[in-house]
């Protein structure tokens, strides 16, 4: 039988999470393993009930859900845990340094049940829910300003090392493409578009595609409207 999904649901309001769970149960390859009302409380239940993802809110009493990310992101005892950011708004600045911080992808509060839970298995199956439409937006929007969110960072000296290959399925991504569109687009094999991901990862060692398409529209390489 496929292992089931280990889900950790973190939100202040008990109602929300009652909801959540209800839904989250519902699918037959999902079982909720805790409940979490504030940041520092999924910390230490993810730590505990070893979850494989993370459904958290980024605005939590005590520690907010952006800092209980990077905490997760950091400890090399919880590297297999995702986090999938929920917000109230998809214009919310604080979800670009929710991505800084190690979540794997963000959706909206009133995304339709089935849309979640399709997240969290997009999510838990390694990769980033990163749509080209408003995750792109949001992430140009901020990025563009004189000083994002928390400051930051430089674009990394490694963007240098990449190829010029490398650099074209780096755009890709970060235009919002999966590894099959990627590969359609530069005329590839899907395998040779995820190993070139891969790579790319290595050399900026991005946790995620979540970062890489951060990396792209620091270094320049994305723009807005692009």
């Amino acid at each position: 039988m496929t292992r089931r999904i280990r889900v950790l649901l973190a939100d202040d309001q008990a109602l929300v999470r009652a909801a959540f769970a209800m839904l989250v149960e519902s699918a037959p390859d999902m079982d909720v393993v805790a409940q979490a009302g504030t940041g520092r409380e999924a910390v230490e239940l993810a730590r505990a009930r070893r979850a494989d993802l993370v459904v958290m809110d980024v605005r939590m009493p005590d520690l907010d859900g952006i800092e209980a990310t990077r905490l997760i992101a950091a400890d090399e005892d919880l590297a297999g845990v995702k986090v999938l950011m929920l917000t109230t708004y998809d214009t919310d600045e604080h979800v670009v340094e929710a991505l800084r911080a190690g979540a794997s992808g963000f959706l909206v509060k009133d995304t339709k049940p089935a849309e979640l839970l399709d997240a969290i298995r997009t999510v838990a199956a390694g990769d980033s829910l990163l749509s080209p439409g408003p995750t792109g937006r949001l992430i140009a929007r901020v990025l563009r300003q004189p000083e994002a969110p928390g400051g930051a960072d430089p674009a990394p000296s490694s963007l240098a090392a990449l190829s010029d290959r490398e650099r074209q399925v780096l755009t890709l991504v970060a235009r919002g493409l999966n590894n099959t569109e990627v590969a359609e687009t530069l005329g590839l094999s899907p395998l040779t578009a995820k190993t070139h991901v891969s790579r790319i990862m290595g050399k900026l060692t991005a946790r995620d595609r979540a970062q890489l398409v951060i990396t792209a529209y620091e270094a320049g390489l994305v723009t807005p409207g692009g």
